[in-house]
């Protein structure tokens, strides 16, 4: 009795492994097929994503075009009103006080250069003029102006810097 026990135990075991077995293998393949369609709808959401943000930065784009195009056009016609104008000094204070404006508004700052040392960060030398009894790399002269926008270098200052001239 007890051999007959044992070979059943031993025939039922190498079923339950098969079971087992088939049972893990769809688990898996359940999982698998559920992993899969999550990615698929992950990369569907991305792509979503990306078109969505295409749009955006073309609307921001767009937007920040027509903001600038309108002071343009604003500054265009200060312009035309001032070649018409016999006396076109008000019309070009009026122009300049709306650039500042601008500016002012922009964050756009100007580089205080003259008298300054110079900064290869800001500024760009044309020319360098020797004197005697100044001290080197002086801005004495600014030949365009350099802004800031924010933080940021916009346009460096064009200047002329001192080198002191040897005795």
């Amino acid at each position: 009795m007890t051999d007959k026990k044992t070979k059943e135990k031993k025939k039922k075991k190498p079923e339950n492994k098969k079971d087992t077995t088939k049972n893990k293998y769809s688990i898996l393949k359940k999982e698998l097929k559920e992993a899969e369609e999550k990615l698929l709808r992950s990369y569907a959401n991305l792509q979503n994503y990306q078109k969505r943000m295409e749009k955006e930065i073309c609307t921001i784009e767009e937007e920040t075009k027509k903001r600038y195009l309108t002071e343009l056009i604003d500054l265009h016609e200060l312009l035309k009103k001032a070649y018409l104008d016999k006396d076109p000094k008000q019309a070009l204070k009026l122009m300049i006080n709306n650039i500042e404006n601008f500016f002012n508004k922009e964050n756009i700052k100007y580089i205080d250069c003259i008298g300054k040392k110079f900064d290869h960060n800001l500024h760009h030398a044309v020319t360098t003029v020797n004197k005697k009894d100044c001290e080197d790399d002086i801005i004495i002269d600014e030949v365009k102006k350099g802004y800031m926008l924010k933080n940021k270098l916009l346009r460096p200052s064009q200047v002329i810097v001192v080198k002191n001239e040897k005795k």
